[in-house]
């Protein structure tokens, strides 16, 4: 599946996350900025996603296309590093701000930077 062309279609983002203690989180999240077809990357605030992968580097990533049926994915994901500037996390900002609203992105202040280690067919 090309991850490329698959995260241009609007849909459904949910990253879910657990603490090192095994407590999972669930949030919705926007479509990652693909780098390669290994490399995503997800903008951060420092809520509850943040922090259980400064502690716990597994994710796991659900999207599901719009429309009829089940189109999409569910990635298995580690994070290789976060920035906490540059220009891909300015970029970040300034879409969360087209997208959420001026200002939103003021909150964006992580770059999450993900290896997807296994790709599945969202059913």
């Amino acid at each position: 599946m090309n991850l490329s062309e698959l995260f241009t279609h609007p849909g459904l983002g949910v990253m879910s996350t657990s603490s090192s203690d095994g407590k999972v989180n669930s949030a919705v999240y926007a479509r990652p900025h693909v780098i390669d077809e290994t490399t995503l990357v997800w903008g951060m605030t420092d809520k509850r996603t943040y922090q259980n992968i400064s502690r716990n580097r597994h994710a796991a990533f659900l999207f599901k296309e719009n429309g009829h049926g089940f189109s999409g994915v569910r990635l298995a994901l580690e994070l290789i590093r976060t920035e906490e500037e540059g220009e891909l996390l300015d970029l970040i900002k300034q879409n969360t701000d087209d997208i959420v609203g001026p200002g939103a992105g003021a909150s964006v202040t992580h770059a999450a930077w993900f290896k997807v280690v296994e790709v599945r067919d969202l059913v």
